[in-house]
């Protein structure tokens, strides 16, 4: 009993001394497990111990592969969980941290959390859809089954086939000379899809060349060059339409000399998408030019487009800094319900007014218009959805209210649309009562005219008879569709008493042939006008489906306009034509339009809803998500989200992922 006594003391000394030990341990490590956002080191770490030496190795292999080939960066880490985030805010912060720029992604996987995010800007070449593929097809499952390396090495090679044009394996290719061998009919299906293939792969290499590298340029195929110009042109042209929408409401927001660096930067992407259109005209008009020629002409295009581009997207983080829609969200978000309060006022007024003009009226005369209501509900209905979206999203703690930017900018798109879209049913109305009006002056003008240019036949020549004979023709059509169609038979008059007008001034008074060319040019400039207008609000509001060729009819329409009201006061000879011109092109660029459209309404699954609309009308944009996270883009509808101000490249980023 005696040799107890000493040994207590030692036993509770012990026990302290030991629990003190763990609660340093304990304050040192923190909770087991948190894994807050880092900034990268090597391009693959392993802080969850969950790959040998020979898994880093393949995974690095990988990784490197891929640089090699693209210059694209794939940082690959896994983790044991996110510390309490959701996998995309986890991989932005890390990515923010880390200092990623255009060529970085990341694939972060939390191994005991069962989550992963792929995050970056979208590598040229490489499509929503092929990503997808990717992550659902290769990454994932082998995630699911903790394979982990296998998945850091699918992300790797499933990026580096998207960018080779999606490329036929060896197997495929000897499988394929094989069948070639046996079946001699095969050899035209080999030989097809070899040229689709190598076509896809150049197209591929073409959307990652600098624009401004003309020699790498001029070294493509020339089929190559023509589907490479005609996306550009699309792309320049989808940027420079939403920029000017999004410049419009900061403009009204800030004033004009805040943002006049903006402005200035969408005045020369303009001024180059003209350029690009007017070049894309003359490859495309019935002038043929020589394959070098051709191979000039596009390399020139592109690399102006793509100047313009990269101007666009070098204004977008300062503009973006100024209008911050967060500051002032609250108060954004009332004045877009009272545009829709005055917006829903307008409609049944708008409805009853497209009813009268429906049935007064044939359907050609009305086609730019005649959906244009429903349509403006659409836009009216995707707004309300978005402001009740933004003012949820200001509910969010602060930090979680990013939802908010995206709702403004959606309905704020949507708003514009609805006004324009209504604006055009008016429009329609005064451009046809307009016409109306002004027929029977224009015809009562074509017959005096005939009866002048026959008194100086003599005078005028082969040239001057066979204008009377065309003025006769027109007098004949237009008079005949002056009450159901005074668009066409106003258009067709003025064309007519125009080209007599030219002839019968090589025979009458210089001076007196003048003042008859100046009143017969205003009539010109307000054909073309109406007819421009007309399908610049028809592709501004479709613009989701219209494709380059319209866009370059429209393009060469508004420069003949331009320079027809440019040399109104000092060449009028040269003015009509250029107003003859932009009235005939006005015509064919809305006429290619509305079958772009149908040709995209065809390719639709049947839907009807206001976001279906959304898209048709370039507010949301497939697979160009600016920064936006997944949450964002589920609240916006999916694979969607508004444009905003800037190139069409300025807005790849991306962010999938989820739980496996």
């Amino acid at each position: 009993m005696p040799l107890l006594a000493p040994i207590r003391p030692i036993r509770r000394a012990a026990s302290v001394v030991l629990s003190m030990a763990l609660l340093c341990v304990a304050l040192a490590t923190g909770p087991v497990g948190a894994e807050p956002p880092l900034r990268m080191g090597p391009y693959v770490v392993d802080s969850a111990q969950v790959l040998d030496q020979g898994q880093l190795d393949r995974v690095s292999a990988a990784v490197d592969g891929l640089y090699a080939d693209h210059q694209v960066r794939l940082w690959v880490v896994y983790v044991r969980d996110f510390n309490g985030m959701i996998p995309q805010e986890w991989a932005d912060r890390t990515a923010t941290m880390s200092g990623f720029g255009a060529r970085d992604v990341l694939l972060a996987v939390a191994t005991q959390d069962r989550g992963y995010s792929f995050y970056g800007e979208l590598p040229s070449g490489v499509s929503d859809s092929q990503l997808d593929r990717v992550l659902t097809r290769d990454v994932e499952p082998a995630l699911r089954n903790s394979r982990w390396a296998d998945a850091g090495v699918a992300m790797a090679d499933g990026l580096d086939s998207a960018m080779r044009g999606g490329g036929v394996s060896g197997r495929t290719l000897l499988i394929v000379a094989v069948v070639i061998v046996v079946v001699a009919g095969g050899l035209v299906l080999y030989s097809r899809k070899r040229r689709d293939d190598r076509r896809r792969a150049e197209l591929a290499a073409a959307r990652q060349l600098d624009p401004d590298n003309s020699t790498a340029l001029a070294a493509l195929s020339l089929e190559a060059l023509q589907a490479r110009s005609k996306e550009v042109l699309v792309e320049i042209d989808n940027a420079v339409r939403t920029s000017a929408e999004e410049l419009e409401l900061a403009t009204g927001e800030f004033g004009t000399t805040a943002v006049t660096p903006f402005s200035s930067a969408l005045l020369h992407a303009k001024a180059a998408a003209a350029k690009a259109f007017s070049i894309r005209q003359q490859l495309d008009d019935d002038i043929p030019e020589t394959p070098d020629q051709q191979r000039t002409m596009l390399v020139d295009l592109i690399g102006t487009v793509g100047r313009a581009d990269r101007e666009l997207d070098g204004q977008v983080a300062e503009f973006d800094a100024m209008r911050d829609l967060l500051i002032n969200a609250a108060t954004r978000l009332d004045g877009l319900t009272r545009d829709l309060v005055e917006l829903t006022g307008r409609v049944p007024n708008s409805e009853t007014e497209l009813t009268r003009l429906t049935t007064s009226y044939p359907a050609s005369v009305l086609a730019p218009v005649h959906n244009n209501v429903t349509m403006a509900r659409e836009r009216i209905t995707f707004a309300e959805h978005n402001i009740d979206a933004g003012r949820d999203a200001l509910t969010q703690p602060v930090g979680k209210q990013g939802g908010a930017v995206a709702a403004i900018r959606a309905a704020e798109g949507a708003v514009g649309q609805a006004r324009t879209l209504l604006d055009a049913v008016d429009y329609a109305a005064t451009n046809i009562q307009q016409a109306t009006d002004g027929l029977p002056a224009a015809l009562e003008e074509l017959r005096a005219d005939i009866v002048s240019a026959k008194n100086l036949a003599g005078y005028g020549g082969a040239e001057l008879q066979a204008a009377i004979t065309a003025a006769e023709t027109a007098l004949t059509s237009a008079a005949a569709s002056a009450t159901s169609d005074p668009l066409d038979a106003f258009h067709t008059a003025v064309a007519a008493d125009s080209a007599l007008d030219l002839a019968n001034a090589a025979a009458t008074d210089r001076k007196l042939a003048a003042e008859e060319l100046r009143r017969r040019l205003d009539r010109a400039l307000t054909d073309a006008r109406a007819r421009v207008g007309a399908a610049a609000d028809y592709i501004t509001t479709r613009r989701g489906g219209i494709d380059a060729q319209a866009r370059t009819r429209l393009s060469e329409a508004q420069r003949n306009l331009d320079a027809a009201q440019q040399l109104s006061t000092t060449d009028p000879t040269r003015a009509l034509a250029s107003a003859q011109t932009a009235a005939d092109l006005g015509g064919r660029a809305l006429h290619e339009a509305q079958s772009s459209v149908r040709a995209w309404e065809n390719s639709q699954p049947p839907s009807g809803t206001a976001q279906a609309g959304a898209v048709l009308g370039g507010i949301l944009i497939e697979g160009l998500l600016r920064g936006a996270g997944t949450a964002a883009r589920q609240r916006s509808g999916g694979g969607y989200t508004p444009g905003s101000y800037g190139g069409s490249s300025g807005s790849r980023r991306i962010s999938r992922g989820g739980r496996f």
